[in-house]
Formats: C-alpha cells, structure tokens, sequence
C-alpha cells in the first residue's frame, strides 16, 4: 500500500484554503499567504491534509509529529486488514460418509475462521463418466451452509476437476439476518 505524501507550506497550490489551527480548531477559510504567515508566526509548517476538498483544507503542526501520528494510524490500520485467504478442500464424487463428514467440518471452519473456500471435486479414470455425483455433492456442501455462505463461483468443471468457491457471510450481516428470523418466527 502506498504511504501518504502530504505538499508543505509553499508548494500548497491553491489561492483559498481552509485553515485549522495547531490545537484542531477551525479557522476558517483564508488565502495561503495568509495561512503561510499564521504558520511561521507560530513557527511551525502549514500541512495540506485534504487536497481533493473545496477549499483544500490545511493545519498548521509540527510536521514531524504530523507524519509520526499518520504513519502510526496508517499501520494500524493496515495490521486490522486482514486479507481472506483461498483454502482448498478435495473431495472425491464416491467417498464414504466418515471422510465426506471430517471435509465438510473443515470446510465450516476455515469459513468460521473467514477464509473463502474452494470446493475441489477430483474425477479418476471412469469417474468421468459420472460427473452428476460431484454437482450433486457441492450441491449438498452448499445447502449444509445455506445461511453462512455466498456463493463466489458456481460449480464449473475445470479439466478433470469440478471446483466451486464459496466464503463467509458477513457477519453484521449474518445478525441481521438471524434477527429478521427470529422475529419472524416469533
């Protein structure tokens, strides 16, 4: 992710900004020569913070300080990013119920965990030739899990495999929509 990249004191271009202060109050809007001058009389930098606002909003600070606070907020809030991660679970289209049932719980937990999932059904030889199980065993996973999921990617056969992708709902939204259910039922 890019670092911020704020303009300092005289290479602000524009001819109004909006000024705030060095203690976070508003001044109001004033030429640049005017807030250049508020700036050194307080000996200290007039910062752009907001270039893309009508006027360009500008504080007067300290810009070490400044840019200290900012990249300490810009890392925190890069460390609270968390990206989903793709995780793969294999099945075959004619597997006993025991191991179709120990997939199927870790398949609920890497959802649990937020990870999106890749559904991988893998076809042998005369398998093939019956490639209506492995729609039909997605199928299942993804009605098991009706309410948690989204539906990312259809089951598409790719080569010899049938894959599909489902992740997480969102989990504001899953409370939302247990709400609605319980007051629906109530």
């Amino acid at each position: 992710m890019n670092k911020p990249f704020w303009k300092l004191n005289e290479n602000i271009r524009a001819n109004e900004v909006r000024l705030i202060g060095r203690d976070g109050k508003q001044i109001g809007v004033v030429s640049i020569r005017e807030a250049l001058e508020a700036a050194k009389k307080e000996k200290l930098d007039l910062i752009e913070i907001a270039p893309n606002a009508k006027p360009v909003v500008v504080k007067i600070a300290d810009f070490g300080k400044f840019r200290y606070q900012e990249e300490k907020r810009f890392k925190k809030e890069n460390k609270k990013a968390k990206p989903a991660e793709l995780k793969e679970i294999r099945f075959s289209p004619f597997m006993g119920k025991a191991d179709f049932e120990t997939r199927k719980s870790r398949v609920k937990q890497f959802l649990e965990d937020g990870n999106k999932v890749k559904i991988v059904v893998v076809f042998k030889g005369r398998h093939m030739g019956k490639t209506d199980f492995g729609y039909k065993l997605i199928e299942k996973l993804i009605v098991e899990f009706r309410e948690r999921i989204v539906v990312d990617m259809a089951p598409k056969m790719l080569g010899r495999h049938l894959s599909a992708i489902i992740s997480p709902v969102k989990k504001k939204v899953a409370k939302n929509a247990e709400a609605k259910n319980t007051q629906v039922n109530n």
